[in-house]
């Protein structure tokens, strides 16, 4: 916001008002107190709400980079439909073709017809003059109503609101009207800020909800800084669980580098970060020299030292495996020579001396097993492999992350197996690993893993397959389960065409899913 000599505001304060009966009345009596020289009446009183801006706001371009900025043309829908409007009302009849107020509300949307005040949005060079009607933003939006109808109202025919993108405020105006949530990836971030302040809750719900089914590990750790600016504990949580689980893709993300000091040190101070610290040390150096740039100085290695400041002190080193630190941190530069050799020194000698880091490794996930049969058994010819797939689909409840399959080993003793594991939906490959593991003969499951967890959206099918390579034969499962509970999330089986060598609900191969919830 802007104020009368065109400095930024930090933050943006709304003002609720009490009813129009009270404040007529507080109107009446205050006339009366000036003739008598007091009022009795109580002084009318104010709720101050407050969105501090510390933050930098982020555009929905920042966030889905993958998609273009599609503001102007979702302006230009708008005004398609406001078009539209007016062409529809050419009948002096109009409100007769419509049988619903909603419907008849609907034509007012963006339409010059007794529009009684206007609106301009955008900033300075990119703004849209966009038309309203007093009585119905007012019914919408309590703020609206304190605007117009409060003892503070403005009586301006045109007012300039700079800090709402124009497809932003109309997407909100839309729902007013309309009573229609139109939402999109390159608009739904300002959409929510405009929701929050002009106080359309359910407008703002609508927009965390569209984040949510949106978030991913690319985007998370961008959507959790902005969460906390819009104050979305629920939001804030769904980004941790990403994050948590697919903490190296999310280290490494672009939008990494975008989040500000805040949200950088509440990352790397997380104790379940699902991640190697040598990722973690270089997911912040990468952050340092986004930062440099930002604030116009040199990307050196003393100024990434500069700029992350005590946040340096949050990535345990100490907990590095040795190859990692001699031949990553111990030569990136940031660290003084005395860090460089009490790092070495703790390593290595017996007394250790003190760091200012922290040597206790993070906690990380503890990865949860949901075991599809309820018995195993292996016969004299079964099962073999021979290139062939064996394949099951499994649905959630739930968002979790695969982490790996659980699989049977051999039943004639000790054998090594080359496992190649797939994960899809509708066709499309999520994630793959070939690997290989060893089984020693016994009826235990064996984990193999994929390099990144992969996020499972609930209420979808997904094809989970493998294609062992083995000499000797293996135990398989029995007595299959179509649904099983663990914890709090239910898993759903049923069988998938992909399954060439036997595999099914009842019985089979790929026992175990491997998960993060």
């Amino acid at each position: 916001m802007v104020d009368a000599k065109g400095r930024n505001m930090k933050c943006l304060t709304f003002f609720l008002m009490l009813p129009e009966s009270v404040k007529s009345k507080s109107s009446k009596s205050s006339k009366k107190g000036n003739a008598s020289g007091g009022s009795k009446l109580p002084p009318v009183c104010y709720e101050i709400i407050t969105l501090r801006s510390k933050k930098k706001k982020k555009m929905a371009a920042d966030i889905f980079p993958t998609k273009k900025p599609a503001s102007t043309t979702t302006v230009q829908q708008y005004q398609q439909q406001n078009l539209n409007n007016n062409n529809t009302i050419q009948n002096c009849n109009w409100q007769g073709l419509y049988s619903t107020i909603r419907e008849r509300n609907s034509v007012m949307f963006n339409n010059e017809l007794m529009a009684d005040v206007h609106f301009v949005v955008g900033q300075t060079g990119r703004t849209q003059r966009l038309p309203g009607h007093r009585y119905v933003l007012a019914v919408g939006s309590s703020v609206f109503h304190a605007m117009f109808y409060g003892e503070l109202a403005e009586n301006k025919d045109e007012i300039h609101i700079p800090d709402v993108e124009p497809a932003a405020f109309l997407a909100m105006l839309k729902y007013i009207y309309c009573d229609e949530i139109d939402l999109c990836a390159d608009t739904v971030l300002a959409t929510l800020y405009a929701a929050k302040k002009y106080i359309v809750p359910h407008l703002a719900r609508a927009c965390v909800n569209f984040l949510e089914t949106s978030l991913s590990a690319k985007n998370a750790c961008v959507l959790l800084s902005q969460s906390c600016l819009f104050e979305e504990p629920e939001l804030t949580q769904r980004c941790w669980e990403v994050i948590d689980a697919q903490a190296e893709l999310a280290l490494r993300s672009e939008g990494f580098c975008d989040i500000d000091s805040q949200t950088l040190e509440s990352i790397l101070q997380r104790e379940t970060l699902n991640a190697k610290e040598i990722v973690v040390f270089e997911a912040a150096l990468n952050w340092a020299e986004a930062e440099c740039q930002r604030q116009e100085l040199t990307s050196s290695t003393d100024n990434k030292r500069k700029v992350l400041g005590k946040a340096m002190f949050l990535i345990r080193i100490p907990t590095m495996a040795l190859d990692d630190f001699a031949n990553g941190a111990a030569q990136s530069g940031v660290l003084t020579l005395t860090e460089t050799n009490d790092i070495f020194l703790w390593y290595t000698a017996a007394k250790k001396p003190e760091l200012e880091f922290v040597s206790q490794p993070r906690k990380g996930l503890t990865p949860q097993r949901c075991h599809r049969f309820q018995s195993c058994a292996y016969r004299s010819n079964q099962w073999r492999y021979r290139g062939r797939c064996d394949s099951i689909q499994f649905a959630v409840d739930k968002r979790v992350f695969i982490a790996g399959f659980g699989l049977y080993g051999s039943s004639c003793g000790s054998a090594e197996y080359s496992a190649k594991i797939e994960l899809k939906r509708q066709g499309v490959l999520l994630g793959q690993n070939l690997s290989k593991y060893f089984s020693d003969g016994s009826s235990n499951t064996f984990p193999v893993w994929f390099e990144y967890p992969v996020q499972i959206e609930p209420d979808t099918f997904y094809t989970a397959s493998v294609v062992l390579d083995g000499n000797e034969l293996s135990y398989f499962g029995q007595e299959g389960m179509t649904e099983v509970q663990c914890g709090k999330v239910t898993f759903q089986f049923q069988c998938s065409s992909d399954s060439t060598n036997g595999t099914g609900v009842q019985g089979g191969q790929i026992p175990e899913l491997i998960f993060y919830a």
